[in-house]
C-alpha cells in the first residue's frame, strides 16, 4: 500500500519527531548530541530552514522548524544520512539507525506554536530525566532564557518571543513563566506512540488487576471468565498484547480474540 502523502502546512512550520529503529538509542554521549546539532546547523545554512525549538533525547529527537528552500523530506533525509554515516563510523556498525520515516504534524496557529515549543522543552522533565527544563542542555530552552547553549546560532527565537512582547527582557520573562507552567499538553509523540511498560511494570499491574488470583491460574480458567480477565488486561495502557501473552502464558491470538 502506498504511503499517504503529507499534508502541507500553510505556515510552512512543522513539529518533527525522529526516532531510533526499534526505539534503540541514537545518542550515547555528548559528542553524539553535538554532532547531530552541528549537522542540522550545517543544513540550516544551506537550506534557509528555521529552527524554533529542539530537544535531543536518548532515542529520539523533537524539532520545531520552518521549511527552507527545498522540500522538508529532502532536508530531513540529508540530516539523517549524515548522522548515520557518522554513527556507523564511530561505533563500527552497519544497517538502519532511524525508523524509515519521520513523524510530523503541521503547526498552523500561533497558539499551537507555543504549545509545541513548551511540549518539546518539557520532554526531559516529563520523562523524569531532569527536574527542570533549563537543566537539560540538549534542548533550545537555554537559548530562550538568554543563556549560553550549543550551537550558539541555531535558534530562531524571535517569532516565539515576539508573541509575548516586543521588548526582549519582558518577552523572556513571560516566555519562561509559560514554558515552565504545568500542563497536559499532548502533541505528536502522544498521538503516534504509547510508552511501553517494562515486563516488570506490566507484571506488577497485572497482579494488581487480578487481586487474589495468581497469574499462572488465568490460562486454566473457564473460557468466559478467562476472556473477561483478558479483556481487562488488554485495557492496561502501555501493555502490548504480545507482552501480556508472554506474562500470562497464553497465545497472543487468544488475547486478541478475547
Amino acid at each position: 500500500m502506498a504511503r499517504k502523502a503529507r499534508v502541507k502546512s500553510k505556515t510552512g512550520i512543522y513539529h518533527i519527531m525522529v526516532r531510533g529503529v526499534n526505539r534503540q538509542e541514537i545518542f550515547h554521549d555528548d559528542a553524539d548530541c553535538e554532532k547531530y546539532l552541528e549537522i542540522i546547523q550545517k543544513y540550516k545554512a544551506r537550506t534557509a530552514i528555521q529552527f524554533y525549538a529542539w530537544c535531543l533525547m536518548n532515542n529520539h529527537v523533537h524539532l520545531l522548524l520552518k521549511e527552507g528552500n527545498e522540500p522538508l523530506a529532502t532536508t530531513m533525509k540529508r540530516i539523517g544520512v549524515s548522522y548515520v554515516r557518522y554513527y556507523n563510523w564511530k561505533y563500527r556498525t552497519t544497517g538502519h539507525l532511524f525508523q524509515d520515516r519521520f513523524r510530523s504534524e503541521n503547526v498552523e496557529t500561533s497558539a499551537y506554536l507555543l504549545t509545541v515549543t513548551r511540549y518539546i522543552h518539557q520532554n526531559p522533565v516529563k520523562a523524569k530525566i531532569t527536574t527542570r527544563v533549563d537543566k537539560w542542555k540538549w534542548s533550545s530552552c537555554l537559548g530562550y532564557y538568554g543563556e549560553p547553549y550549543f550551537p550558539g546560532d541555531l535558534l530562531d527565537k524571535e517569532l516565539v518571543l515576539g508573541l509575548f512582547s516586543g521588548h526582549e527582557t519582558t518577552a523572556q520573562a513571560r516566555f519562561k513563566a509559560f514554558n515552565e507552567e504545568p500542563n497536559q499538553d499532548q502533541c505528536l509523540e502522544d498521538r503516534f506512540y504509547t510508552i511501553r511498560k517494562t515486563d516488570e511494570e506490566a507484571r506488577t499491574e497485572i497482579k494488581q488487576l487480578l487481586g487474589q488470583l495468581e497469574i499462572a491460574h488465568v490460562k486454566s480458567l473457564p473460557r468466559l471468565e478467562r476472556n473477561a480477565i483478558l479483556r481487562r488486561v488488554k485495557g492496561i495502557k502501555g501493555l502490548s498484547q504480545r507482552q501480556a501473552a508472554r506474562i500470562l502464558g497464553v497465545s497472543a491470538n487468544l488475547i486478541f480474540k478475547a
